[in-house]
């Protein structure tokens, strides 16, 4: 029986493993620490439930719901409240909502009535560069001016990556905005034109997506894997190195001796880059992962706070608010959690999340905990009226926290691309590559699941096709 390795039990090594175990692969997971997820975590206290990590996961693909579904757990899915929909951006002090509409767009007073005209253009504007030489920046405001930079996408940035709108790859960072200009030439006609194509193909685009999370955090996901997956999930094991055999790939652990590593068929790495980087490699054609220490992942704070109701003078009726870099504020944006979902906070109170640091102020997430959480709650009070102190508060610091897919980013893909190529059975999957949304995640290990049945298949046919070579 063919048995695969996974290193790495965040949510990618976790969905590969329980994919392959439904279609009767053995499976062995091998996670460093002391429990499994990752970045994902929820906690219940006073009330409050506060992830430390991901908020919501996006239903972009059908393998999203066909996770929950298998495993369970679609009785405990709870989507985002329809009235909760606004997305506020900050100009001069103050919380604007995001127009969704035409109409709305034409009315907004976020952006100015020449950066209003200056949009009407972008369809006849060229093409830009193919490669992986722009950034988002530079394509944003090649096509649609600097206003729009400023107050729409480099807010966006900082809500998604935590990143710099001058460093990161149009192309890697965002392909599908980077794919609308080279296949249509325009973003307007794109989003038109291509949502035909996202029919067909049961895909929604990030932006319309349907946002769910569990009845309590995403913890729930977590714990299920977990209790799907008990018997091959083997905690505190960090794996020094790979080993490529004649028999398949040797696992070597660092509290373990040459000789008691176990050999698999196939190993799938599930890692974040700087770990990629660190592990040692023996195979028949050399692999060296050690560029990859070089991809950035900059230090995120994640500040949980809560609120009496009757302190907050904003009605908080949206997803949350992205803090554009021009308005000099500590956080990167805040989601109103207990607007999104039910039972985030006790009665007459509020749960907002708040990120702080990034690329925008790498420094800042080494202040200790009540500092970051006393900046976030003198930036909340500005923008929000905020009167009264916290009645909860929760800070967690993740120290790597987003690689940063900037420009340039093509050349760690293709040492990951060669690594596969030269040794086969090895597979590489997670947000280092496949994207770095949650969404992006669960199905990167459903697609590296699916690619390691096929590559077993052909495995197994081998010797029956050298027979016949030998016959002929």
């Amino acid at each position: 029986m063919k048995t695969v390795a996974i290193i790495g039990g965040g949510i990618t090594g976790l969905t590969a493993a329980f994919g392959l175990k439904q279609q009767g692969v053995p499976v062995k997971l091998f996670e460093a620490g002391n429990r499994v997820g990752g970045v994902i975590q929820s906690m219940r206290r006073e009330g409050h439930l506060a992830e430390f990590g991901p908020n919501s996961i996006l239903e972009t693909s059908p393998v999203i719901s066909g996770l929950v579904q298998d495993l369970g757990l679609e009785q405990r899915k709870v989507y985002s409240d329809p009235g909760a929909e606004k997305r506020f951006i900050v100009r001069g002090g103050e919380a604007i909502e995001m127009p969704t509409t035409p109409g709305a767009f034409l009315r907004t007073k976020l952006f100015s009535a020449a950066a209003k005209f200056r949009l009407f253009a972008e369809p006849l504007l060229p093409r830009g560069p193919a490669g992986d030489k722009e950034s988002i920046g530079q394509f944003v405001q090649r096509r649609l001016g600097q206003e729009f930079l400023d107050y729409a996408i480099n807010p966006l940035v900082a809500g998604i990556y935590a990143g710099d709108t001058a460093k990161l790859s149009v192309k890697c960072a965002f392909p599908k905005l980077h794919a609308l200009e080279q296949k249509y030439g325009s973003l307007l006609l794109g989003q038109v034109l291509g949502a035909r194509a996202r029919k067909k193909s049961g895909e929604v685009s990030k932006q319309d997506a349907k946002k769910f999370s569990f009845d309590a955090g995403l913890q729930v996901l977590i714990d299920r894997l977990q209790e799907k997956l008990s018997g091959e999930i083997v905690l505190n094991s960090p794996v020094r190195s790979l080993e490529q055999t004649a028999d398949g790939w040797r696992v070597h652990l660092d509290d373990q001796a040459d000789s008691e590593a176990e050999t698999f068929d196939s190993v799938v790495l599930a890692l974040p880059a700087y770990k990629l980087a660190w592990l040692k490699m023996k195979t028949d054609v050399p692999v060296d992962f050690s560029s990859l220490a070089d991809i950035h992942y900059p230090s995120v704070a994640s500040v949980v706070l809560g609120f009496k109701r009757s302190d907050v003078a904003h009605p908080l009726d949206g997803f949350g608010m992205l803090i554009p870099e021009k308005e000099k504020l500590n956080i990167l944006g805040a989601l109103f959690s207990s607007s999104l979902f039910p039972n985030r906070a006790p009665q007459g109170e509020v749960t907002i999340t708040c990120y702080l640091g990034g690329c925008r102020n790498p420094m800042l997430a080494s202040n200790s905990l009540e500092e970051l959480a006393r900046l976030t709650e003198i930036d909340l009070g500005k923008i929000l009226g905020i009167t009264g102190r916290p009645t909860f508060q929760q800070v967690t610091v993740f120290k790597r926290a987003i690689p940063q897919y900037n420009v340039g980013f093509g050349r760690y893909l293709e040492v990951m691309q060669a690594a596969e190529r030269n040794a086969p059975g090895l597979f590489i999957a997670g947000h280092a590559r496949d994207g770095i949304s949650l969404s992006d995640s669960i199905t990167s290990g459903h697609n590296i699941a699916g690619r390691i049945q096929t590559f077993l298949a052909a495995d197994k046919k081998q010797p029956a096709t050298l027979e016949l070579q030998n016959a002929a």
